[in-house]
């Protein structure tokens, strides 16, 4: 069984996915014997996730390029996953920048997407090709990034270190 308390798993997942559906859903499954049982049921939880509930954990999201600002697990992560975007590359900085704001005159929601992995370059391109999808197109890939997000999230809270 993992060793955390409804409490810590509850305030893990608000921090991982601050969607109310999507914690009470995970949380009543509790207590997970394992960290995959864990992330196979957050994943079903997520898929999908309405355009309501995707609302509701942008509004916990600070936008790529953006130093998060606050405290608390959530905000640190953040800051953890745009850590890994590099060096401060201007042209790249002021062109993601650029884009965030056409992205919210064009689909009035923050550009959401998974940072870890990425580098500016490549969240640059993806912004780009997704500021020319459908709204209906684009909500889906939102949905799906909020949902690797939280997935990622919950393995770095909740999985055995490595020795």
């Amino acid at each position: 069984m993992i060793p955390v308390s409804d409490t810590e798993l509850s305030d893990g997942l608000w921090a991982s996915l601050a969607v109310e559906r999507w914690v009470t859903e995970v949380l009543s499954h509790s207590p997970y014997d394992t960290v995959a049982e864990l992330l196979q049921r957050a994943n079903e939880a997520a898929s999908p996730l309405s355009p309501s509930e995707i609302d509701e954990a942008i509004a916990h999201h600070p936008r790529i390029g953006e130093k998060p600002v606050g405290e608390g697990r959530s905000r640190q992560f953040s800051r953890d996953e745009q850590a890994g975007l590099g060096d401060e590359e201007t042209d790249l900085v002021d062109a993601i920048a650029a884009g965030n704001a056409a992205y919210e005159e064009r689909f009035g929601r923050v550009f959401i997407i998974r940072a870890a992995g990425r580098d500016r370059a490549e969240i640059l391109s993806e912004l780009e090709r997704r500021l020319e999808l459908p709204n209906s197109t684009e909500l889906e890939i939102v949905g799906d990034q909020l949902r690797e997000i939280a997935l990622i999230r919950l393995e770095k809270l909740f999985a055995p270190e490595a020795p």
